[in-house]
């Protein structure tokens, strides 16, 4: 059973910075055994409106954690602290 996303990550294709940040979180998220998703941020317009220029764009528990790349030092900081309890249908960026 997959554990509910408690990251979630914004991307583009043809975007090298969203490739190294997706390797950061996969790593960061496998390794605590933490839920997560990506989410082309073209696929919706809100999103597009809202995000275009500052992919990637992660949030780790409905909360923004950063732009432009992952520290995966401070993400693994911030999923270290209690899970909320919510499930990742809950929420939207």
């Amino acid at each position: 059973m997959t554990p509910p996303s408690r990251v979630l990550l914004l991307t583009r294709d043809g975007c090298h910075l969203c490739v190294e940040a997706e390797s950061a979180v996969r790593r960061t998220c496998e390794d605590m055994g933490v839920g997560w998703r990506v989410i082309d941020v073209d696929s919706d317009e809100h999103l597009r409106a809202r995000f275009t220029d500052h992919v990637p764009v992660t949030f780790v528990d409905r909360e923004l954690h950063g732009y432009w790349f992952v520290d995966e030092a401070a993400l693994r900081a911030a999923l270290g602290a209690s899970a909320p309890q919510f499930t990742s249908a809950d929420w939207n960026p």
